[in-house]
């Protein structure tokens, strides 16, 4: 990709580096959770471990393996949602109009709650919709512009490659039981629970655009910023167990401008960060971020005459 499309937009995208200059087309999503749940999108690679010596909750079992990208979807798919509400724009509805969705009204009013028909966005004969069926698709075979990857995890952290979309985290199988209260059954077990879970997550979720849109960039950026001042909200947390304090996630978009060095050194406690990187951190805040905001904001004002237009009169 040598530039931006910009045939969606009636602003001028003017940045001061080039896109050779940026990790674009992916952008990287730095990601610290205490404790992770998300039910069966663990997949470990525990079957690698001998038979007669693997146990499920060992502490020194060093089990590797990667977390789904079906959790994290729906995670960063309900953030660039609240970012668009927000704006006064209607969202993409996830789901089609049928089926359950139509059972008691619930379709109706989650439209009445700020979406719109999923693809009644789409017009012309290029399928182009509304920015979140652009970046998370749509029917049939239109594929979503944003691949969402696995965050491949390990216990071990020089097995860890940041630049390829992994963390340092550490699994466990945790059992939990349900007892009887009275006084009569001493305790009985009534019900025993298996949960997998992962435990100091700290790492990259890689994200790779199809196609180089500034709106994109920006949609995303603001979204994992909402994500984070909103991490302990039930709705916004990831995963399961969010009553225990789980999928309360610290999250940023690590500088674009990094090098694959720097992007490492992020991640590397024993470095601190260079003169270069703060010098890039000052450029991506005060110039970089808001083009790429300010490409989102008329993406959404070219579709909904009610959204002001950057710049505009009403902005």
């Amino acid at each position: 990709m040598t530039g931006f499309d910009t045939s969606a937009i009636d602003v001028e995208l003017d940045l001061p580096r080039s896109i050779k200059e940026m990790t674009l087309p992916d952008l990287y999503v730095g990601l610290e959770v205490g404790l992770l749940a998300p039910g069966d999108g663990v997949v470990t690679d525990r079957h690698h471990a001998s038979a007669d010596r693997y146990e499920a909750d060992d502490p020194q079992n060093q089990i590797a393996g990667q977390i789904s990208p079906f959790t994290l979807s729906g995670w960063l798919r309900h953030g660039c949602e609240r970012v668009v509400q927000a704006a006064g724009a209607t969202a993409c509805h996830p789901g089609n109009a049928d089926a359950d969705y139509m059972l008691q009204d619930v379709y109706a009013r989650d439209l009445d709650a700020g979406y719109h028909k999923k693809g009644s966005c789409v017009d012309g004969d290029d399928d182009t919709g509304c920015v979140i069926h652009d970046l998370f698709g749509g029917f049939g075979d239109r594929a979503g512009r944003v691949i969402r990857r696995p965050i491949r995890f390990s216990p071990i952290r020089r097995q860890v490659d940041v630049t390829k979309g992994e963390a340092e985290a550490h699994y466990r199988q945790l059992n939990t039981q349900v007892r009887s209260r009275n006084a009569a059954d001493e305790g009985q077990p009534l019900r025993q629970a298996t949960r997998d879970v992962v435990g100091n997550l700290v790492g990259a979720w890689r994200l790779t655009l199809r196609e180089l849109k500034p709106e994109y960039v920006g949609l995303l950026v603001e979204a994992i910023d909402y994500l984070d001042a909103h991490s302990d909200e039930y709705a916004m947390q990831l995963g399961g167990a969010r009553n225990f304090g789980a999928g309360i996630v610290d999250a940023e978009v690590v500088n674009p401008l990094y090098s694959d060095a720097e992007l490492r050194r992020v991640y590397n406690r024993a470095q601190d960060a260079t003169s270069e990187m703060e010098t890039k951190d000052d450029v991506w805040r005060g110039q970089c971020r808001a083009g790429f905001v300010r490409a989102l904001q008329a993406r959404t004002a070219a579709r909904d005459g009610d959204v002001p237009v950057p710049g505009g009169e009403s902005a």
